[in-house]
């Protein structure tokens, strides 16, 4: 047999370039915000780096996931997390490449932000999962910002945002308790007990905590009073710092790592249960304003998220199934001169597009916010949309990197290639700091604190980005339809103002997914408008406004929000116990 003839043909692998020189849209929307040389140059000798050598650092990490070792040889209890030397490196880069840092950085103006997601961008898919402590850390140092940089956290804050290796810190971010989910107020056990130096001692359970291996936490308790009494719920919270350290024996302090958790996917990254046993910590928030202190920290972190969606797309999906394209021969012809494939691929890349244009405008946002720059009208806009983009595009990512497995046939889904994981890690997106269904809610909590003002001030620039596309004839099937669609949005809008809260909680994610298509759209016709923009700009703005838009308005008019439908939906989910 080891002379069998076994035929000469093996498939090539798809091969990864700089992907800041792969992507055009990248390059073309800095070019028409951000043109400074030295920030694009930046960029491309960091794309160089992350084909040359980080992508293989990440995928010695999704090779050599984390474990947890309880004791050492002698019985001594150390709860040692040990992570890869590529994880370990990661850290490093990170400091190196400023990919918290430039996010403070002033001399970037309020185009900061923009710089710092677009190095994100095309580092995340080849991080091994490193993005998601850069996310904690650097909303960690969003809250400490805004709550004032002063001891006993000052220290901290330079850490965090240092470019030194040695300095740099990461942050984890221990919310969630055994009853799990967003809804910490009544989530939250974890109790602290003030001290005589007034810090304070935290005892609890925290049954997810990411990057376990942080060098400090933020964290949520309720301070006990002298009698031992709590606050309930959210008004019974406050938010804590605590670093993470070992005493002179090698014990961590006031912390007992119970176990790793074993998941679907982002195996890379330690995620543990903990138990807090006296964790030295100092109160960060005014007392009972705990959740309130952590909503920038939330923005910070979506936004991120949203980034890797992107990125997931674009870079290990899209980038390496174009590729392939030109190296993988099917029935007598490369699959790129497959209509049919190139079709599919082609949609891939519309809803990356898509996805790209609106994760920059929210950092674009941002960043102007930051800089003190922002009007009311920005900060509305971001507000609104801050959580329309994440629930999208943590949607999209998993549908398009789906997608993008099947480009590769029977080798996506096998795991030497690396492909699989991809998937696994994107399902995380939908989830993180908030499903679906709760960041829709979250966004017509949004419109009733504003009394409205968000969707006024979402209304008023989407019709300001379709105006810059007047005479521009090749574009006007797209205008037309996101203007159309955006008429039906107010209708819809007027009439759910009238209707029981009950009526907009039922149409809440159709509402979310109809504001994210319509303003995709405009971002896509207002960039396939500048000066330098391609042909292609506009056939993908085209090619986004030819699906339905605004599915709130026709799910409305189907009557699926009207005040049946709650019990018919919950009939059909449990006919087996009905019929029994």
């Amino acid at each position: 047999f080891s002379r069998a003839r076994v035929g000469s043909f093996f498939q090539e692998q798809p091969v990864l370039k700089n992907p800041f020189l792969e992507d055009a849209l990248l390059r073309g929307y800095l070019k028409r915000h951000l043109p400074e040389e030295a920030i694009l140059s930046d960029l491309n000798a960091f794309g160089e780096r992350v084909a040359k050598d980080i992508d293989t650092w990440g995928r010695e990490c999704e090779l050599n996931p984390p474990r947890l070792v309880h004791f050492d040889p002698w019985g001594r209890r150390v709860d040692h997390i040990v992570t890869s030397e590529a994880w370990k490196r990661l850290k490093d880069l990170s400091a190196q490449e400023g990919l918290v840092a430039i996010g403070y950085d002033k001399s970037f103006g309020e185009w900061r932000r923009v710089y710092q997601m677009s190095k994100l961008y095309i580092f995340s898919p080849s991080s091994g999962l490193y993005t998601c402590p850069l996310a904690m850390t650097d909303g960690a140092a969003k809250v400490i910002q805004s709550v004032g940089v002063s001891p006993p956290v000052e220290e901290a804050y330079r850490r965090l945002t240092s470019r030194q290796p040695e300095r740099f810190w990461t942050s984890g971010q221990w919310m969630t308790e055994r009853q799990g989910g967003s809804d910490v107020g009544t989530g939250t056990e974890t109790v602290a007990i003030p001290q005589a130096d007034g810090s304070y001692r935290l005892h609890g359970f925290k049954w997810f905590t990411s990057a376990t291996d942080a060098d400090m936490t933020l964290t949520l308790a309720r301070v006990q009073d002298r009698s031992g009494s709590t606050t309930p719920g959210s008004r019974g919270l406050s938010l804590f710092y605590a670093e993470v350290s070992r005493d002179e024996d090698g014990r961590l302090r006031g912390i007992e790592v119970q176990r790793l958790k074993d998941k679907l996917g982002t195996r890379q990254m330690p995620t543990a249960e903990l138990l807090l046993d006296g964790l030295p910590a100092y109160r960060l928030s005014e007392e009972g304003r705990g959740v309130a202190s952590i909503a920038n920290m939330l923005t910070i972190t979506r936004i991120h998220n949203s980034i890797s969606a992107a990125a997931a797309m674009r870079r290990q999906v899209l980038q390496l199934a174009r590729d392939y394209a030109t190296r993988r021969t099917a029935f007598g012809k490369l699959l790129k001169d497959h209509p049919l494939h190139m079709q599919t691929l082609a949609r891939m890349e519309v809803e990356t597009r898509a996805a790209f244009l609106l994760v920059m405008d929210v950092c674009r946002l941002l960043g102007r916010e930051e800089s003190g720059l922002a009007s009311e009208f920005d900060r509305h806009l971001l507000r609104l949309l801050t959580p329309v983009v994440k629930l999208f595009t943590g949607k999209q990512a998993v549908a398009v990197v789906s997608e993008g497995l099947e480009s590769f046939g029977g080798q996506g889904y096998i795991e030497d290639t690396g492909m699989p994981g991809i998937l696994r890690d994107a399902q995380v997106l939908s989830i993180w700091e908030g499903t679906t269904n709760v960041l829709s809610l979250d966004v017509l909590r949004c419109v009733a604190r504003s009394s409205g003002m968000v969707l006024h001030a979402y209304f008023a620039h989407v019709k300001s980005l379709l105006a810059g596309a007047s005479g521009v004839s090749s574009l006007d099937p797209a205008v037309k339809a996101v203007g159309g669609a955006l008429s039906e949005l107010e209708q819809f809008v007027q009439i759910a103002a009238s209707r029981s809260p009950s009526y907009l909680e039922l149409a809440a994610r159709d509402l979310a997914y109809s504001l994210a298509r319509i303003y995709a759209g405009a971002l896509l016709i207002d960039h396939a408008c500048w000066k330098d923009a391609s042909p292609n700009d506009t056939y993908a703005a085209l090619r986004w406004c030819e699906q339905e838009l605004c599915l709130v308005a026709s799910k409305q008019k189907r009557g699926c929000y009207d005040s049946s439908s709650a019990s018919m939906d919950a009939a059909l989910v449990y006919d087996n116990l009905i019929q029994k």
